[in-house]
């Protein structure tokens, strides 16, 4: 039922994952455990828009995914934090992001929410899981420890060839494998070359090299194909975190999966964008019944006045091919799924970490995790002003706020933001032995993800716990989705809440209260207005007040203020 478009190719993966993985055989293989709790899958992209893949109104070729939610259950207001580190840090640990000690970014700047690490009193998902006797692994991006940020431009110009000087990441006691992972290969900085990722590391040693054919989507996908292979030998349970860089900048893919993509976005941003709405109306993401489509960004500009089109087809083209190569791989530990006899018992979950990011790379420079040459000593590219077009290792670059205003369609805003744009996630719930909800059914039920925690706990017959080595633990904010997968109607949360450097929102019922960086608060009925255009602040005062204690109050007694003074955030 499920076709990958590539074979899956072992070399990729470095020479030390090879040396710690075994092969097992093709034919089909079933437990002889009675045990059957689920394995569990829970798969994540980076950067990637609301409507970016097929089975949510996109044109991106994701045939693997849209099969998953052919056969399971999509969701339409499911929530992150609208940022990478805060996401996976609500996301691991069953708490709101500050609570966990990752308000910002990776940098400890001594004020509780704000340590860029996980701190003693959470429990991640694999240390929860592994107590309930699960098998547990990683591969990819990691983000929640703390990293060097201050470090002058001179010493990034070439670390890729000094990689070997950097036997430590991060500290030891906050890489993966310290926090509950039996096995881990990816990278633990934010920001990866695709062809050769700086902070690269398999269990807790460097990986100094990475052959030349080598790109790094590929071998996230080929490492955890390969873990389920080694899982599946023995008769426990396991739960496998695969956590992409891509679609995340710099733009970075094959010449094959870019080629598919170049004629389509010459249509433009208007078209595009229409063309995906429609295409998730007809699905049945939204109503039928309603035209949610929020105007588009910096609606005065004409793509047929746009004098950059070539460099911007090229990199929505390359953004496309990230995303068509991710979904590639996914299609190929489905195959190792299905190969070893897990399939009918393995909950996968699919989502993004926060909406399509509207970051200018290439104004950036080399610096921190951003390089300034190639392995080979050839110079990076970075065209502020799109001298070179994006694809190739010698090029940084992103795509601008027009894109991200597509990816994200049919929402305003991106990454960073409280708006929809920023912070609801494509989600997709997969699994054909449990799942009683309607196939290829789409629910409205409002998730967040720090409900991974309370569902997996549930589902794993696990305890989470009060106190973990000797720290205490904060109670998990989260709850269960099991109802949703069965089909029920659960009782969700009555608020939720949510601040990132500065732009913050609540969400009561179908009322949101939202706010950009020190802006006035703007009121929105949820229910009537999906894409938030309608502001009601003036209308319903009374609201804006409640809602705005309200967030005071939360923020007050989860870490989020006060903040630290060293930094605007």
């Amino acid at each position: 039922m499920f076709r990958s478009t590539v074979k899956v190719k072992l070399k990729h993966i470095s020479c030390l994952l090879l040396l710690a993985l075994t092969v097992a055989p093709a034919v089909a293989q079933k437990k002889t455990s009675p045990d059957k709790r689920p394995n569990i899958i829970l798969i994540m992209a980076d950067d990637m828009g609301y409507s970016d893949l097929g089975c949510y109104g996109g044109e991106i070729q994701t045939p693997n995914l849209d099969n998953l939610a052919k056969e399971g259950l999509r969701f339409n207001q499911f929530y992150n934090t609208s940022r990478c580190c805060p996401t996976r840090a609500a996301l691991m640990t069953g708490l709101y992001n500050h609570q966990a000690g990752i308000g910002n970014m990776n940098a400890d700047q001594g004020v509780p929410g704000y340590r860029g690490f996980l701190t003693e009193n959470t429990v991640t998902l694999a240390e929860v899981l592994k107590s309930a006797g699960y098998q547990t692994g990683m591969v990819g991006k990691w983000h929640l420890s703390n990293t060097e940020e201050k470090k002058p431009k001179e010493e990034h110009l070439r670390w890729q060839a000094n990689q070997v000087s950097y036997p430590l990441f991060s500290p030891l006691e906050q890489y993966p494998t310290s926090r509950g992972f039996d096995k881990y290969y990816g990278n633990m900085w934010g920001v990866v070359n695709f062809f050769d990722p700086f902070g690269l590391v398999n269990g807790n040693k460097p990986v100094p090299t990475v052959p030349k054919d080598y790109y790094y989507t590929d071998a996230l996908n080929d490492s955890a194909s390969a873990y389920v292979r080694q899982f599946s030998k023995k008769n426990e349970p396991f739960f496998l975190y695969v956590a992409h860089a891509a679609p995340h900048w710099p733009l970075h893919a094959l010449p094959e999966d870019i080629a598919k993509y170049r004629d389509i976005y010459r249509a433009g941003w208007d078209e595009v964008r229409n063309e995906r709405y429609k295409k998730m109306i007809k699905q049945g993401v939204f109503p039928k019944d309603k035209n949610i489509l929020s105007p588009r960004w910096d609606k005065e500009r004409k793509w047929e006045d746009n004098p950059d089109k070539e460099w911007d087809i090229e990199a929505m083209a390359v953004r496309a091919a990230m995303v068509d190569r991710m979904d590639q791989g996914i299609g190929n530990i489905i195959k190792a799924l299905k190969e070893t006899g897990e399939l009918d018992n393995t909950l996968i979950f699919f989502l993004s970490d926060n909406g399509s990011s509207s970051d200018n790379a290439q104004n950036y420079g080399p610096g921190y995790d951003r390089p300034g040459e190639t392995r080979a000593g050839e110079k990076i590219i970075y065209p502020v002003n799109k001298e070179v077009l994006p694809g190739p290792e010698n090029t940084f670059a992103s795509h601008d706020k027009m894109w991200s205003n597509v990816a994200n369609t049919p929402f305003r805003y991106w990454k960073t933001e409280s708006y929809e744009g920023g912070l609801c996630t494509p989600m997709i719930a997969y699994w054909p032995q449990g799942l009683k909800a309607k196939k290829g059914s789409v629910t409205d039920q409002v998730g967040h993800v720090f409900d991974f925690m309370a569902t997996f706990t549930e589902l794993a017959g696990a305890t989470y716990p009060a106190q973990y080595k000797g720290n205490k633990i904060t109670p998990m904010a989260g709850k269960s989705l099991v109802p949703v997968l069965q089909g029920k109607q659960r009782q969700g949360h009555e608020y939720l809440f949510f601040e990132h450097i500065g732009r913050k929102a609540v969400r009561h019922g179908d009322w949101k209260l939202v706010a950009l960086n020190n802006k006035p608060w703007e009121l929105y009925n949820l229910k009537n207005d999906r894409t938030e255009v309608h502001n009601l602040a003036a209308k319903h005062p009374e609201m804006v007040d409640q809602l705005a204690a309200k967030w005071l109050e939360w923020a007050q007694q989860h870490n989020v203020l006060p903040k630290p003074q060293a930094r605007n955030n």
